[in-house]
């Protein structure tokens, strides 16, 4: 086993339509950490979804929904530390607003 330590998305933008951000392509992959800043002047909103590989975002692999954050806001989502997704698992995001919430994640990929 080889545990590689990754950056799963570099820093961007979370889009305002569901987009795919990271897939565990042919491993494990656990997330360590997912931080999402609003760099706008008001309040924005992102979701996150953790879907299996047979699936698709919606409300059945939701894991935070609608997460407001005030202009300047950092959150670092603790419900999504330790979340492990099998090979073929995605994260998924969507923004309320776009260019208004920047997001990065890392963790491990397990093969």
């Amino acid at each position: 086993m080889t545990v590689t330590v990754k950056v799963f998305v570099p820093a961007k933008f979370a889009e305002n339509a569901q987009t795919t951000q990271y897939t565990a392509t042919g491993v494990t992959a656990i997330i360590d950490k997912f931080t999402a800043t609003n760099i706008s002047a008001t309040a924005a909103t992102i979701s996150v979804n953790l879907v299996t590989s047979a699936g698709s975002a919606g409300n059945t692999n939701l894991i935070t929904k609608t997460k407001t954050l005030q202009a300047s806001e950092v959150y670092t989502f603790p419900e999504l530390v330790g979340q492990v997704l099998g090979v073929s698992d995605f994260i998924s995001t969507i923004a309320g607003t776009a260019s208004a919430i920047n997001i990065r994640v890392s963790g491990r990929e397990v093969t």
